[in-house]
């Protein structure tokens, strides 16, 4: 089934440091996510992303996240920055030896024991238009909670390099509450994960009727 498939090829798997040990595992919060979002463009696009951010609290399934206002309370920060600036924040991130890509927008997650996620910060660029920041707004702020990989097979979907898909969709909404059922723990590998996604699945179908 599709959504199984894209489940495997976005969760597992990772678009910057693919060699880490925690590529092949299962990558996602286990505590609250608390996010900051921090608007360094001329254009101020924190309305935006707070709507986006709001809204998955009644999207995802098992996932508690909040926008707060203190960066010290923060564990997901959405950086938003002019073009100009994008390559130099990137690297900063994902560090000096590692290309950005040529794109507008990357995540970076940082995970702790068993791949918890401990950290994302997430980067959009926003004065290339409106349907460019809302698609890295969307493709990175999910990206962060843990479907940190991308494929350009995958159709209905942000998680695709290709695409410009500038709405959170039902395939991805999928992907993102089969994530985060308590069935599937940070740390899993491919092998342990397989047998229970299409329990998993039929949850999720029901719950997103």
């Amino acid at each position: 089934m599709a959504v199984l498939n894209g489940f495997m090829k976005t969760v597992f798997g990772v678009e910057y440091h693919a060699s880490t040990p925690a590529a092949n595992r299962v990558k996602k919060y286990v505590k609250p996510v608390r996010v900051h979002i921090d608007n360094r463009s001329r254009i101020d696009r924190r309305a935006a992303a707070a709507a986006f951010v709001d809204s998955l609290r009644t999207r995802i399934s098992g996932l508690d996240i909040r926008r707060v206002q203190d960066r010290k309370a923060a564990n997901f920060f959405i950086h938003i920055v002019d073009d100009a600036e994008y390559r130099t924040l990137a690297r900063s991130l994902i560090g000096a030896n590692n290309s950005p890509g040529a794109g507008q927008c990357m995540a970076r997650i940082i995970t702790g024991p068993g791949t918890a996620i401990e950290r994302t910060d997430a980067v959009a660029v926003s004065d290339l238009g409106e349907t460019l920041f809302r698609c890295c707004l969307i493709e990175e702020t999910l990206q962060g909670l843990g479907p940190a990989n991308d494929n350009a097979g995958l159709g209905e979907s942000v998680f695709n390099d290709h695409s410009r898909i500038a709405r959170f969709t039902r395939f991805d909404q999928t992907i993102l509450n089969m994530l985060y059922d308590p069935r599937i723990r940070a740390g899993m590998t491919p092998d342990e994960v397989r047998p229970l996604l299409p329990a998993v699945l039929a949850d999720v179908k029901k719950r997103l009727r």
